[in-house]
């Protein structure tokens, strides 16, 4: 089935805006996490809350409403991990490492899912990319905290994973509305369960609310909508872009330095995924579809 015809002009500006808000997520969340004493349990609550909210909202505009399926917990659960995972991981990294932790772990998720449906791709670009992160949290000053480099890593892990399955999914903003609205209570029982380390802050969350509306929830639907419109290499190699802008963003904000090492060590991992995404193909028989 052909697409809607669009410009190129704007594809291209929607995909820049839409990447840029994917690395105003890092910074909002930075932020709300190092400026104000919001914890990051409640942070993460009003993000998704506020994603379900527009998700929903969305759907109303389209006449459309939210359904419920089988998976849909399951997934709601991915979501859950990876935002919880998400916000945590903040409080002790910088804006653009958390970005490339979690660009690099959930490309290099995806990629191993393909290998295993059967794609063929880079060996020296996963050499490169998975060096690379090695490096990139080997100790040394400038090494990010290991507690929250793992956390992250889940959060990638788990954000490939959910958008494995939106892949799968007939209708990615309606399965997208669910699992933001199915991964609240399981927020909430977390924020029941650390009640004591609740602590609320105005800034904080109105951060975590623009995160969750518009640099996550509008940012996915036009995402879904740029995406199919564009190569499969081309979608992956874009994102490239997030973990750069991430770190520009934190440093013009919030006045983060990059190490020589954290920069040549992120440009190695960067060019090993771009390695991998260029370079990665299906069988003849279409085994990795």
């Amino acid at each position: 089935m052909s697409r809607p015809h669009a410009s190129l002009p704007v594809i291209a500006l929607l995909t820049g805006l839409t990447m840029l808000a994917f690395a105003a997520n890092s910074l909002l969340t930075r932020m709300a996490l190092h400026t104000t004493p919001l914890d990051a349990a409640s942070f993460t609550f009003v993000r998704i809350a506020a994603g379900a909210a527009m998700m929903t909202l969305l759907l109303l505009l389209r006449g459309e409403r939210v359904r419920h399926t089988r998976e849909s917990w399951f997934t709601a659960a991915v979501m859950a991990v990876y935002a919880v995972a998400f916000s945590f991981s903040y409080r002790g990294l910088d804006t653009g490492a958390g970005a490339l932790l979690q660009f690099a772990s959930a490309q290099l998720l995806m990629s191993a899912y393909g290998y295993w449906r059967g794609e063929k791709t880079s060996v020296l670009g996963l050499v490169l990319a998975l060096g690379g992160l090695v490096v990139f949290l080997a100790p040394s000053a400038s090494a990010p905290p290991i507690g929250s480099a793992a956390l992250m890593i889940v959060a990638g892990t788990m954000w490939g994973a959910f958008s494995l399955l939106g892949r799968a999914s007939a209708s990615p903003v309606e399965s997208t509305a669910s699992s933001f609205l199915l991964a609240l209570p399981l927020i909430a029982l977390l924020m029941l369960l650390r009640h004591d380390a609740i602590q609320l802050d105005a800034f904080g969350m109105a951060c975590a609310a623009v995160s969750g509306s518009l640099t996550s929830a509008l940012a996915y639907v036009v995402w879904y909508w740029v995406r199919v419109r564009m190569t499969a290499i081309s979608a992956g190699a874009v994102q490239l872009s997030v973990p750069v802008l991430s770190a520009m963003l934190g440093a013009m904000i919030l006045g983060e330095q990059v190490s020589f090492k954290s920069g040549v060590s992120a440009a190695v991992v960067l060019a090993g995924v771009a390695l991998v995404t260029s370079s990665t193909t299906r069988t003849p028989d279409g085994a990795g579809r």
